[in-house]
C-alpha cells in the first residue's frame, strides 16, 4: 500500500520507544520538501498537548558570509563544505546526551540569508527532534559523523520539474530575480542536488512527498 502520513507519523513515534531522546534526520536534494515534512510531523505529533516534539534545521550550521568570503567559497554557498558539519554534528551528539537542560540550536534567517546564534531551544521535555538537511547521508567526512548521532534518515524524493520550480519560487520569494534564481538554481542549487540523490540509498526510508496528504499546505521551502 502506498505509504501514508499516518503512517511516517506512527514511525516517528515508534523512534522514543526506548525511553531515550531520539533524533530523527530527513534528507533530500534543495527544495525536496525537507522543512514542510519537518514542521508538518512536529506539529502534528505535539497537537495540542504539552510539546515533546523538537525542530531543529541543519541550516544553522551555514558559515556566515564572512567566513565564506574568507575561504573563497561565497559562490559556492549550500555546497558541503560550507557548512559547519562537525559542529552540526557535536550539537546532535549533545541532544542524544543531555536531557537535563536546555540545549540551544543556531537558526537561519533566510532574508538575510545567514545564521542565527541560539535561536533554537531544545527543552528538556523533547523526547524527539526532528533535524532535516541536505547532506545527511553524505560519505564524505565529516557528514558520516552526523549519520551516526540519527536514528534514522528518511530521504524526501519530489518530481524534479516541481522540485526546481518551488526552489526557483523560493529564490523569488527571498528577493532574487526571476533570471537571477534560474541562474542560481542551475549553476549552484543542481550540482548540490545530484550530490545528494546520489545518497538516495543510504537512507531507513524514502518518502515520495509529492504522493502524501499533508495537513498543511506544502510551503515551498527545503
Amino acid at each position: 500500500m502506498p505509504l501514508t502520513f499516518d503512517d511516517l507519523l506512527a514511525r516517528a513515534r515508534t523512534l522514543t520507544r526506548t525511553g531515550r531522546r531520539a533524533v530523527l534526520g530527513i534528507a533530500g536534494s534543495p527544495g525536496a520538501g525537507k522543512t514542510t515534512l519537518a514542521e508538518s510531523l512536529v506539529r502534528e505529533l505535539n497537537g495540542g498537548g504539552e510539546p515533546w516534539v523538537a525542530h531543529v534545521p541543519m541550516d544553522g550550521f551555514h558559515l556566515a558570509d564572512v567566513q565564506l568570503e574568507r575561504l573563497g567559497l561565497r559562490d559556492r554557498k549550500g555546497a558541503p563544505e560550507t557548512f559547519d558539519a562537525a559542529g552540526y554534528a557535536a550539537l546532535l551528539g549533545r541532544l542524544r546526551e543531555e536531557r537535563g537542560e536546555v540545549v540551544y540550536a543556531p537558526g537561519f534567517e533566510r532574508v538575510l540569508e545567514q545564521p542565527i546564534a541560539g535561536a533554537v531551544a531544545v527543552e528538556p521535555t523533547a523526547r524527539l527532534v526532528v533535524t532535516e538537511g541536505n547532506y545527511l547521508l553524505l560519505d564524505a567526512e565529516p557528514w558520516p559523523r552526523v549519520r551516526r548521532r540519527l536514528d534514522e534518515v528518511w530521504f524526501c524524493e519530489l518530481d524534479e520539474q516541481e522540485r526546481l520550480r518551488r526552489l526557483i519560487a523560493r529564490h523569488e520569494e527571498f528577493g532574487k530575480g526571476h533570471e537571477e534564481a534560474v541562474e542560481w538554481v542551475t549553476r549552484s542549487d543542481q550540482p548540490n542536488a545530484e550530490l545528494v540523490a546520489a545518497t538516495r540509498d543510504r537512507a531507513d526510508l524514502v518518502v515520495p512527498v509529492g504522493a502524501l496528504s499533508w495537513p498543511y499546505e506544502p510551503s515551498g521551502t527545503a
